[in-house]
This record gives C-alpha cells, sequence and structure tokens, in this order.
C-alpha cells in the first residue's frame, strides 16, 4: 500500500504540462512487482500485485498518453527512446491485466487474423495506437535509433523474452542499462548458448526475426554473427568454445520461442 500511495503520489506531485523523465511512478511499479530469477538472466513478474496497483499503473499510463508528438520530437534522443521502451513495456503489463488471471499466453489475446501486438487499446503521441507501432513504427523505425540492444530491453510478457528489468529505463543511464540486457539475455543457457556436442550456437528465435537490425552497422555490428561474437564469454563455458564464435565460423541454430507467461504467482 505505501508504494501505491508513492506511485500516484509521484504523478500528482509533477506539473501537469512537465513530463516526468524518472519515470519514478513507473519504476515504483517494476521494483515492487518484479524480480530477478536466481542468476539474473530472467525475471518473473507479479501481475497479481500489478492488478492490485492497477490505479497506480493507468495513472502512469495516463502520463504517457499525455505526451504529444510535438512534445517527444523536442527531447533528446535518450529521452525519446526510454519513454518508448517504458512505453511499449508499461502497455504489455495493462493488456495483459484486461484478462489476466485467465491466461496462459499473450498469445490468448489475439487470434490469427488479428494478434494481440495489433489491438489498439491505447493512445499515444495524438493517436490510438497498438503495440506493433511502438516497437516497429518508432523505435525500429529505420534511421530513428538503429540500436539492436533495443530487443533485449522490449518485454513480450513471455518466458522466451529477454527480461522485463525491474527498474524504468531512464535517458541518463540507458546506455549501461541496455549493454547489462544485453549481457544478461546472453548469458541465459536456456535461451541462448553454445552447445559443444553439436558445435552449434543455439540462440533465441529474436535473432532469426530481427536478423536486418544487426546488419545496420551499430557500433561495428553488421551482422548477429558479429553481435555473437562480442559475447562469445557469455555464450560458452569453455576458451575453445569461445574461439569460433569469435572467429564467425560457428553454424547457428535457433531455439524454439516459450509464449508462455512470464507470471510469478
Amino acid at each position: 500500500m505505501k508504494r501505491f500511495v508513492l506511485a500516484l503520489s509521484l504523478l500528482v506531485s509533477v506539473p501537469a504540462l512537465a513530463f516526468d523523465h524518472s519515470h519514478a511512478a513507473w519504476d515504483v511499479l517494476l521494483k515492487e512487482h518484479v524480480a530477478w530469477l536466481p542468476g539474473g538472466h530472467a525475471s518473473q513478474v507479479s501481475y497479481a500485485g500489478f492488478q492490485q496497483d492497477r490505479a497506480a499503473l493507468k495513472a502512469y499510463l495516463d502520463s504517457l498518453s499525455a505526451v504529444s508528438r510535438k512534445e517527444l520530437a523536442g527531447w533528446g534522443r535518450n529521452q525519446r527512446l526510454a519513454f518508448l521502451i517504458n512505453a511499449y513495456n508499461a502497455f504489455t503489463v495493462e493488456l495483459i491485466l484486461t484478462r489476466y488471471p485467465d491466461l496462459k499466453s499473450i498469445q490468448d489475446l489475439g487470434s490469427l487474423i488479428r494478434p494481440p501486438w495489433k489491438k489498439k487499446f491505447f493512445t499515444l503521441l495524438d493517436e490510438p495506437r497498438h503495440l506493433d507501432e511502438i516497437e516497429h513504427d518508432m523505435i525500429r523505425a529505420k534511421g530513428a535509433y538503429d540500436d539492436p540492444r533495443i530487443h533485449m530491453a522490449v518485454n513480450c510478457a513471455s518466458i522466451g523474452c529477454p527480461a522485463l528489468r525491474p527498474e524504468a529505463f531512464v535517458a541518463e543511464r540507458l546506455d549501461s542499462q541496455l549493454d547489462d540486457q544485453v549481457l544478461r539475455f546472453l548469458s541465459d543457457r536456456t535461451r541462448n548458448r553454445y552447445n559443444p556436442e553439436r558445435r552449434v550456437l543455439e540462440v533465441s528465435k529474436i535473432f532469426d526475426w530481427y536478423e536486418g537490425d544487426f546488419e545496420q552497422g551499430y557500433r561495428g555490428i553488421d551482422s548477429p554473427e558479429t553481435f555473437f561474437a562480442r559475447y562469445a564469454v557469455q555464450l560458452a563455458e569453455r576458451p575453445e568454445d569461445q574461439q569460433p564464435i569469435r572467429a564467425k565460423s560457428v553454424k547457428i541454430r535457433y531455439l524454439e520461442y516459450d509464449w508462455a507467461l512470464n507470471d510469478r504467482r
């Protein structure tokens, strides 16, 4: 209850025309209802806890919806990107709560004709939106950010997805937060690992779906193989197994994606 009151007070204490770039209200909710699993490579979400604090979550979502396209355009790059990542994650939690606890996967909220990411259920930047618009039309738009690390930051409410971070993304620490998300995800042997018996690098399907985002030259990354080479230590235990990853000579196999809800029941 104390955190719930704090989350609301953080919103009402900010002047109506000033957006809180610390995302303090969202940060309070994340710290209360999201926890790292042992090892710190993945997290679980207490959707029941978010449900109890639904008013605080909706107040934060309303603060996001109040931002206009013109206002966003006047912010710095990292402020815009942190805003969009937090918006995607917070509205995803809200989407889950529209049917929780009567679902086992975010996919239960959609159909073949209209997947859950195509449902327009919120307003952002002056227009009704769906989640795919935030991820694909804003964050991934060519020339907007061109940073493949964002795939380790946006969370699809699924076990196969990189962890929902138990803190808000903020502009002044965004670079280090994204780097940390990458390290945690690639260190998770359930989703990314070198298989010494098969001599194959087994990685998340994310790297297949978004292969092109790892070919845009961000920090010299021109392919998924180049990306993996930089994280050979996280992907393989032994130096002899890390060598072919660094040499970009290892075969790659994509693992089946786990769409089960990342719920802490």
